[in-house]
């Protein structure tokens, strides 16, 4: 009867599954970017460099599978998945194998050598990446090397360089920064892919060896510094960095309460140039070229004017586009607008999906580090947000608009301004609170008034602005578009001081993350009812903040840095030198208020966590025999005890070779996780240093705890 029941099964499920597969023609093909996505993902997560083949074999496979199963929809869908999350993360893999080789970097001061690539001015400074670098006239260096000037005294020094001088100076540098906690933001795998080799600054001024040749190299960085000149001579202050950002994409010079302000009020998207800024830009050009060609009856009457706007816009926004950088926003709009053009050009229209899900295959082909970062996920998170409630609200904007009066015209406008915010702001918020720790609850609010003046004030004057500069009359446009941006900056200030405008929240563990980004992708691609299912998933993602345990002690790499937790109190224990980069991520991480710092009565304080009888001891130089009875011993220096017992040690050894320190207090006892325990041995992770050798003088209790290579 059994066998019968599943026979009478059969045939419902296969009609069923046809039935859902007619509903969602077209809608698997967007499914192929998102597993290409998962699998640069599953790349980045490894902690373990795969074999050449890892990609190769598995993709090959899945490609002849869809080929057999050409003619059956399930099989050759599920081949054709499999192929793109091979595809992506080949695409990993192939990135970290055509980036520069690693370099060794000096201990103490030394000379650096090289050509400006960029110059970047700095709040209370400067700085240069330098390329063809060398250290002490040595052999050249496989990555660039970037030097700040951090004294006012000195910036002068420094104003006349431009990019293609070759200069030389005495730096003292260093490798770029591991994590600040195990499973943190990871600037070593930024620096790998970006080609940076190390960071430090210039210990006197600058010497010019050589002076930039007139050819046409740098030529592009050369204009973006020459309008960031112009705009200094004309605007000032947070004004003048914010319009050279909006003009250049340069965002350094930018002051810190002024980008805090920024992204306290939730208009952190205006200093990032991306779908916003392409498309006022886009817009402008298309409009002057449609409105000025009209002028002539000829052109009116013969010429395709709607097609011929939209070449010379596109044309436009590829120009801003080189112009700011080519940052991951940018990219993906403008990836956007040639597909939305091309449907111009040819009397179609583009769908906005497909443009969409074409983007982000580009993007993850062409820099699939950038998926595992910020920029990427809330770019693409807020766009999809936009495409389907835009689409499931359409009837209903356009009953808004009704007979096309005044005042219903005025009201659409008002409510696709704050539907554009909530959705973009709401369904991006969970990656900014994963990355940095907090939400902004009045965005809609800040962005009503923002965005308006943004698009009919600043950007138009500083497009202006730029067309006057062979004229030398850029002030005309740029001291209006001032104006603009001094409100704007005015207003986020005003909405970053109201109450809770900022709230901590709880860490979220990566594969919430994913759960999450699943069930936004769940919802937005499908058409059918099966979509519902991913309101349940992002739900499901935003509630695993519940399920994660932060850890109770944090140490540093450099051992300068003790962090502990305790009730939602953060304590610390802070040496001279202390990062506050490492001390604001910790806050972050933790969701705490400002630390408090941590005193003890003697030489030892006792750390016992929110778990009954378990406790940590951390010790200031003076060690007996008695502290063996602690569950963990922790100090910001060399341990010189040795334990019978075997009782877990984490001092200033351990982080010098595993890098930063992550403990929890538990029931069951002491769990570590060291940074390098969690990103295993990578390319871009810094070799073990000591090469397995105990150095001289190394005490039996410091080698007992080295780690074992």
């Amino acid at each position: 009867m059994r066998a019968a029941w599943i026979r009478h099964l059969i045939p419902k499920l296969r009609h069923h599954l046809s039935a859902w597969a007619l509903a969602e023609q077209g809608r698997f093909a967007l499914w192929l970017p998102v597993a290409m996505s998962a699998g640069v993902v599953a790349y980045f997560e490894l902690t373990f460099e795969p074999k050449p083949w890892a990609a190769c074999v598995p993709f090959g496979a899945a490609m002849a599978g869809a080929l057999v199963w050409r003619a059956r929809r399930i099989p050759r869908a599920v081949c054709l998945v499999v192929a793109a999350t091979a595809l992506g993360f080949g695409s990993a893999q192939f990135a970290t194998w055509r980036a520069p080789p690693t370099m060794e970097v000096p201990a103490r001061a030394t000379i650096v050598s090289g050509t400006i690539r960029t110059v970047e001015i700095l709040p209370a400074g400067h700085r240069v990446t330098l390329t063809m670098a060398r250290f002490d006239d040595g052999a050249p260096l496989p990555r660039a090397v970037r030097v700040t000037w951090r004294e006012t005294a000195e910036r002068a020094d420094a104003r006349p360089f431009e990019t293609g001088d070759r200069i030389r100076v005495r730096a003292l540098l260093q490798r770029p920064a591991p994590p600040a906690i195990p499973g943190g933001w990871d600037l070593q795998r930024d620096a790998w892919f970006s080609g940076l080799g190390a960071v430090g600054r210039a210990l006197n001024p600058a010497e010019l060896v050589e002076a930039a040749p007139g050819g046409q190299d740098f030529w592009l960085q050369r204009l973006r510094e020459t309008i960031a000149r112009r705009v200094g001579l004309v605007l000032s202050g947070a004004e003048g960095a914010i319009a050279t950002t909006l003009l250049t994409g340069t965002t350094t010079g930018i002051p810190a309460p002024d980008r805090a302000a920024f992204r306290d009020s939730g208009l952190a998207h205006l200093l990032a140039i991306a779908g916003l800024h392409i498309g006022i830009v886009m817009g402008l050009i298309f409009g002057a070229t449609r409105a000025t060609l009209a002028l002539s009856e000829r052109a009116a009457l013969f010429w395709p004017l709607k097609a011929i706007a939209a070449g010379t816009a596109l044309l436009a926004g590829g120009g801003y586009l080189l112009l700011t950088g080519g940052h991951v926003p940018i990219i993906r709009s403008f990836a956007m607008a040639c597909v939305v053009t091309l449907g111009v050009l040819v009397g179609r229209r583009a769908i906005s999906l497909r443009a969409l899900a074409l983007a982000m295959a580009c993007l993850v082909l062409l820099a699939p580090n950038e998926v595992v970062g910020v920029s990427f996920q809330m770019s693409f998170s807020a766009v999809l947000a936009l495409i389907v409630g835009y689409a499931a609200l359409r009837d209903r904007l356009a009953a808004l608009h009704g007979d096309g009066a005044q005042w219903r015209r005025l009201a659409g406008h008002v409510t696709a301004l704050a539907l554009t915010s909530a959705l973009a702001g709401t369904f991006s918020a969970p990656y900014g609170a994963y990355h940095f720790g907090h939400v902004q609850l009045y965005y809609v609010l800040a962005n009503m008034v923002a965005v308006p003046l943004t698009a009919m004030l600043v950007m138009p004057a500083g497009l202006i602005g730029l067309a006057l500069m062979p004229l030398h009359l850029e002030a005309l446009a740029w001291v209006p578009m001032g104006w603009g941006l001094g409100l704007i900056n005015r207003i986020a200030h005003a909405v970053a001081d109201l109450p809770q405008a900022t709230v901590a929240v709880s860490h979220m563990p990566a594969w919430g993350l994913a759960v999450f980004s699943l069930g936004l992708a769940w919802f937005g691609l499908w058409r059918t009812r099966i979509r519902m299912a991913g309101l349940a998933a992002m739900l499901a993602g935003l509630a695993s903040t519940s399920t994660a345990t932060p850890p109770d002690i944090l140490m540093s790499a450099d051992g300068r840095l003790i962090g502990y937790r305790e009730s939602g109190v953060f304590l610390i224990q802070k040496a001279s030198g202390g990062a506050g980069f490492v001390q604001d991520s910790w806050q972050q991480y933790w969701a705490a208020p400002a630390p408090i710092p941590l005193a003890c009565a003697s030489s030892v304080c006792l750390l016992q966590p929110r778990v009954p009888g378990t406790a940590a001891l951390l010790l200031h130089g003076t060690t007996d025999a008695s502290q063996c009875n602690a569950d963990l011993l922790i100090s910001a220096e060399p341990i010189r005890l040795r334990c019978a017992n075997k009782v877990p040690i984490v001092d200033r050894f351990s982080v010098w070779r595993r890098g930063a320190h992550a403990i929890w207090l538990g029931r069951d006892g002491v769990t570590i996780l060291s940074d390098r325990a969690d990103r295993g041995e990578r390319p871009w992770v810094l070799a073990l240093p000591l090469a397995g050798r105990v150095p001289a003088g190394t005490t039996p209790a410091l080698a007992e705890i080295l780690p074992p290579e």
